[in-house]
């Protein structure tokens, strides 16, 4: 009996240990998340599934260009996924469907389209010291900061970065960001 209570014992520590450990790294380190729908057309697309980096804004600023997860404010369980474009301090605008950021025609390549409606940006928008302004690459098709239930999302909202691809096997890999 006593080598079974033992050999139970073992089991149970091991299985403690396990789910800290998933805890622990789901917590702070990655989480799988999904894409659902086009917004982020063509870099990401509907049922990608992602890796989501929680750990590299603990020891560095989100950069300009990076893909961001954050929770929908709205609603419950909903996170959205996109670019960020306009960093704390700057002036953002857009006009005649291109970005200007600080007066400066944003040189970017990832909206598939010119944007149909600049949304909030239509008159330029300064950003708080922890505020950030974020597109979806498929500009058209997106509902992000230009959309006052978006709007301009804070530090502290930001869950992590798109990190790596798992599926589907053929785009496997690192997420470029730039």
């Amino acid at each position: 009996m006593k080598e079974i209570i033992k050999e139970l014992s073992g089991w149970l520590l091991y299985i403690v240990l396990i789910i800290a450990l998933t805890w622990t790294v789901v917590t702070f380190v990655g989480q799988r998340t999904e894409v659902s729908g086009s917004s982020m057309e063509t870099t990401l697309s509907d049922k990608d599934q992602l890796i989501v980096d929680k750990m590299t804004y603990r020891f560095r600023d989100p950069k300009r260009y990076d893909i961001v997860v954050f929770p929908y404010q709205y609603q419950d369980n909903t996170y959205y996924i996109k670019r960020i474009i306009g960093l704390p301090g700057e002036t953002v605008q857009i006009l005649s469907g291109m970005v200007y950021i600080d007066g400066m025609r944003l040189d970017e390549h990832y909206g598939n389209e010119i944007m149909e409606n600049p949304g909030i940006a239509e008159e330029p928008l300064t950003l708080g010291e922890d505020e950030y302004f974020v597109l979806g690459d498929n500009r058209n098709n997106s509902s992000d900061s230009r959309a006052s239930d978006v709007g301009l999302i804070h530090r502290k909202d930001l869950i992590g970065r798109a990190w790596i691809r798992v599926w589907p096997l053929s785009q496997i890999g690192v997420i470029h960001h730039e």
